[in-house]
Order: C-alpha cells, then structure tokens, then sequence
C-alpha cells in the first residue's frame, strides 16, 4: 500500500487522511500486503500533507506489524543528513527492524524556491546526502568534509536494528542515467511506469547496471500503480475516474514551473515531460497499465500481462484512496484485491 496525499483542507483535513490512511493499513497483515510507503512533499495539495514520511511510518508500524515500513522517498536535498540518519535509526527501532529507505531528489520547482535551494545542486547534494547517510549509519565515530554539510566524529543514535543497514532504494521517474546509478550502487528502485516499452527499458539498464557492478541476483524493482477493485467493472470506473483525474491534475500543477520555463541541467527534458502529463487522463492511465481499475479477475489479468510485456517487477506499490476517494471505496478495494487478486500471485 502506497499513501501520496493529493489533497488540501478544502478537501480532506489532515486528520482525517491520516486516520483513513491507517485504518487501511490494518488490512495489511490480514491480507500479506508486502508493504506501507508514503512520500515526502511541502507545501502543495500534491504531496503536501507529508513533510515528514518517517512520522506517519512510525504510526503505520504499530497497525501493521509484519509490512515493510518504506519511505517513497526522503529527500536529502531538504534535510541535514545527521537529523535524517538519526530518524532513520529510530524508525528502524520503532517498526522492529522492519524500515527500508527510498531516497529521491524531489523533483518540484517550487519546493526548491521555498527551500532557497538550486536545482542546478540536486544531483550533488544528493549523492553527497546518501553517502553522509550511509556513513553514519553503517559507522560509529564517522567524520565527512562535504560541499554541502560536513560533521567529524559523530556516531548517530539511534544505532540501526538492522545490520549493517535498513534496504536503500532508488526513486528514478524518466532518465536512464537514475536506473544505471540505482543499479551501480547497488540500490533497489522505486519508479512510476510511463508506458510498456520505456519500462522496459528502463528496467534493462538497471539490471544490466546491478549485474556489471558484480552485485549477487538482479536487484529489486517497485513499480508504482493506482489501484481500485471492486465487483462491478462499471462501478470501478466511475469510482477511480475524477479521483484520479484530480490527481494527475494536482501533480502537472505542483510541477507547472517545468512548462512555465524552469529548466536546469540536471533536469533536461523535464518540460516536455511535464507537458505530457497535462494530456494524460483516468482512460490514458488505464490503457497504459499505469492504472490497474476493475473486477479482480481483470486485474489479475492485467497484472500478469504487464509483468511479462516489461520482462517481470517485484513488488507493486499500490496508491488505494487517492485523491478525495472515500474511506468506504477504499476500504473495500483493498479487502477485495486482497482476497481475490493477491491470492493469484502468491
């Protein structure tokens, strides 16, 4: 299950999303849901409400008590990495060893105006914020002289549950180059399907990064889908329609300074991208697999399909109450793919 609220006050309170959210969360170990993620975003209805993913994790650990606890993603960029080892650390704790990290480098113009941060920096202060993390988490009395921030002698506390670290995972959108680093490093990905044959390319550079770099098996790969099923295909339909449309809408708006003339190297072909998105709709998504809405018997379908058609993913993460979606809907989707559709694939 992936939380990523697109909503505001006039829509839903924080409180309510937050206690709709985890009552979902309490389906995940009656049904073996892999996994609980939330993203990390400021200051916009698209993401908003979730400027700490660590805080909602913590909470989501003590409904679900088997589920890997993920972060999709933090973002180093907007955090000193000495605050972000140490919640790491206590994350790790609270869930019992069960936290895996998904690091990205946000990716929204006016997230780094607010923040007074360059995006000609992101991909800097990224590679420099997961090695810093790294470092304190993997070492005890650890030192770093960075470009961005710089610490001598620290242990971080907490100390990790897990040794020698929780499981790092790479967020990657479009760009070849996030599947090659993820695969080199020897980083899991986290990533948005944009369509059956770019996946699968996308995903070839990765594997064939992780195998190059001599890491054992082919790596780890999380794909990204809104998800409502329910007994009557119709029904699903008109249910997920406007949610998801408002969704797409929130994001190309968060991301409007792409398309109003933002540009940055580190960034290239982003307006086109985000342009692209305008165009998309609830029918697009569906179409393109990057939306799975039906009876359980075609999603099942669906999902083995594209799961050959891009040579096979591990895990699906599943936003289930996206949008102004009910609680009810939802809560019913998430039953009805766990009994019906889960069962096929275990």
């Amino acid at each position: 299950m992936q939380f990523f609220p697109a909503v505001g006050p006039d829509t839903k309170s924080g409180q309510q999303y937050f206690d709709e959210s985890l009552r979902l969360t309490e389906f995940a170990d009656i049904y073996g849901y892999s996994h609980i993620r939330i993203v990390e975003h400021y200051f916009h209805p698209y993401g908003g409400y979730t400027p700490n993913p660590i805080v909602f994790l913590a909470a989501a650990s003590q409904r679900a008590k088997k589920a890997r606890i993920v972060t999709g993603a933090v973002l180093p960029v907007f955090n000193n990495p000495l605050k972000l080892a140490g919640e790491i650390g206590m994350l790790d704790a609270i869930s019992g060893g069960r936290a895996e990290i998904g690091f990205a480098r946000a990716f929204l113009p006016h997230e780094y105006e607010r923040f007074g941060i360059s995006l000609d920096e992101s991909v800097a202060r990224f590679d420099e914020g997961v090695k810093q993390i790294e470092l304190l988490l993997t070492g005890e009395n650890v030192s770093h002289d960075g470009s961005f921030h710089k610490f001598t002698n620290v242990t971080s506390l907490p100390r990790p549950t897990q040794k020698p670290r929780p499981n790092f995972w790479t967020a990657a959108f479009a760009t070849p180059e996030s599947f090659e680093k993820a695969g080199r490093v020897g980083n899991y990905v986290m990533a948005i399907p944009i369509g059956g044959s770019a996946m699968a390319e996308l995903i070839g550079v990765y594997r064939d990064a992780w195998k190059s770099a001599g890491h054992e098996g082919n790596g780890r790969i999380m794909l990204a889908f809104h998800m409502h099923c329910h007994e009557d295909p119709e029904e699903a339909a008109r249910i997920a329609r406007d949610p998801l449309n408002r969704y797409l809408k929130l994001l190309v708006d968060a991301a409007r300074g792409w398309v109003d003339g933002t540009a940055s190297d580190n960034y290239k072909g982003y307006g086109k991208m985000i342009s692209a998105l305008d165009a998309e709709t609830f029918e697009s998504q569906v179409e393109k697999g990057s939306a799975w809405v039906g009876t359980p018997e075609m999603l099942t379908e669906q999902i083995r399909a594209y799961d050959a058609d891009i040579g096979g993913f591990d895990d699906a993460s599943l936003q289930v109450n996206f949008n102004d979606m009910s609680f009810e809907d939802a809560q019913k989707s998430v039953k009805l793919f766990g009994e019906k559709v889960m069962p096929a694939f275990s």
